[in-house]
This record gives structure tokens, C-alpha cells and sequence, in this order.
């Protein structure tokens, strides 16, 4: 049975992309290596996934890894993703299986956080209504349609409300119409913010500075959303944990260890 809260950072691959698209009008012709993360959260009520990386067959499978990432290039490289780094290898190491998954909390509907539900088939999702609707227009290209199919059957939210006992949904829109960041309590130590890509790196906390990839180009929005994340972490003593910053990963406990 789930336990007192406990946080695994789960490194389902990395992916090199010019850092521009992590800081707005800044790091061009720099390129980054980055994690690409997804959390189990383990609660006394049930255990939820904060996104759950790429689809597995689009990075082995040639024809598909050429599909949908040779477009990409040379801005984004395919991710790496080696087969240990699947969700349901990460579970078996817990003596866990997909249903022992109670709800799979997709941050934003962009490859590297929502393709791995392709390995978790019958897990309730969440997911908001504005980002599915903004998602289905075809105009982000980091959305791949096939991966909205069973969108239908996914249980569709607005706004903010507790996703469990000690587990909250924060709206960050910005870098896409509907982004949620998530606001965990923790037992021994202090409360601990998922920012997802409302904040990939450190810089976008520090110095203020936008996703470099915004909807729409409204960058305000994406500011104002960082400001947001950071106001409520000084309000309640929290950490802010960046999606995509290697060097602040590094400083996370190393699977299986967890933080509590």
C-alpha cells in the first residue's frame, strides 16, 4: 500500500536541442543536453505520474524515428532513450506494475512528456481542456496526433484542483494554451514544485526569462505564470524543480532512491 509521500525522478531519456527554445531570444547556436523527466509521486491515498517521457517504438522503430524527427533537425536531435528507461521498467524495480498507477498527470501534450502513455494502456489520465483543444489544432509541432487517440477517454479538467490529498494542480500556461505544473507536500521535507516546462531550466527561475518556445508567441503569459510558480514557492517554503536543466537533475536522488 502507498506509503507517506515520496518523490522518484524518473530519467526516461535525454534529448540535444539549441537552447534557444529554452530561453526565449537567448542561447542561439548553443546547444544543451537534457533530461527528459517524469515523476512518481507516492501519496497515502495512491501513487500518480507527473508525465511520462516519449514513445519507445518512435525512437527504435527507423522509419518511425525518421518520421517524426528528422523534421526537427538540426534545432532538436531525436531523444536518446534506452529500453531500462521505460516507465514500466522503472515500476518493475519498485515491484510495481502499470495498475498500480492510480493517475497519470500530463503536464502539457508535447512528444517527451506524453508519448510513454503508449506503455501504460488503461491508466486514468488527466489532462486540461485547453490544452487538448490547442493540441488538436495541428499547429504545434511538438504535438504528434496519433498520440491524442484515446484523448477521448482521458479524463479532461480546467484549471486548478487537488489532483490528491497533498498533491495540487497549478495552471502555467504559457509555453502551451493549457500547461499544469504540480504542487506536491512532502512529510520530512519542504513542498516540492514540478515546474514542467513552464520552467525547463534554472535561468527561466532566476532571471525571469521565458520558455523560448511560447503559444501564440505570448511570452507575457509564460512570464507571468514564472512568477507565478515563484511566488507560491516563497509563500509556502517550496522548491522549484526545473523539467530539462541537466545540472539541476543531477542534484535530485538517483533512482530507486526518492525524496520525502
Amino acid at each position: 500500500m502507498p506509503g507517506n509521500p515520496k518523490i522518484w525522478p524518473l530519467l526516461t531519456g535525454t534529448i540535444r536541442y539549441e537552447k534557444s527554445l529554452s530561453t526565449r531570444n537567448r542561447g542561439y547556436g548553443q546547444f544543451i543536453d537534457a533530461p527528459i523527466l517524469a515523476y512518481l509521486i507516492e501519496t497515502p491515498n495512491g501513487r500518480i505520474l507527473y508525465d511520462v517521457g516519449c514513445d519507445y517504438q518512435k525512437l527504435v522503430d527507423p522509419a518511425l524515428r525518421a518520421k517524426y524527427f528528422d523534421p526537427m533537425r538540426p534545432t532538436v536531435e531525436p531523444p536518446a532513450m534506452r529500453e531500462e528507461q521505460r516507465i514500466p521498467r522503472y515500476l518493475a524495480q519498485l515491484g510495481l506494475t502499470p495498475c498500480d498507477i492510480d493517475a497519470v498527470f500530463i503536464g502539457h501534450l508535447h512528444f517527451d512528456h506524453v508519448g510513454g502513455l503508449a506503455d501504460l494502456p488503461g491508466c486514468e489520465v488527466h489532462i486540461q481542456r485547453d490544452e487538448l483543444i490547442a493540441a488538436r489544432t495541428g499547429s504545434d509541432g511538438s504535438v504528434f496526433a496519433d498520440e491524442l487517440r484515446e484523448a477521448d477517454q482521458w479524463r479532461i479538467q480546467a484549471g486548478e484542483y487537488p489532483v490528491a490529498p497533498g498533491v495540487h494542480a497549478i495552471a502555467s500556461p504559457g509555453h502551451t494554451a493549457g500547461h499544469m505544473s504540480l504542487f506536491i507536500e512532502l512529510k520530512k521535507g519542504r513542498p516540492v514544485i514540478l515546474c514542467g516546462d513552464a520552467a525547463d531550466l534554472s535561468e527561466n527561475l532566476s532571471e525571469e526569462i521565458a520558455p523560448g518556445s511560447c503559444w501564440q508567441d505570448n511570452d507575457a503569459l509564460a512570464l507571468t505564470s514564472i512568477r507565478k510558480l515563484k511566488e507560491l514557492a516563497c509563500k509556502e517554503r517550496a522548491q522549484l524543480w526545473p523539467n530539462h536543466d541537466i545540472h539541476f537533475f543531477k542534484c535530485l536522488p538517483s533512482f530507486p532512491a526518492w525524496r520525502d
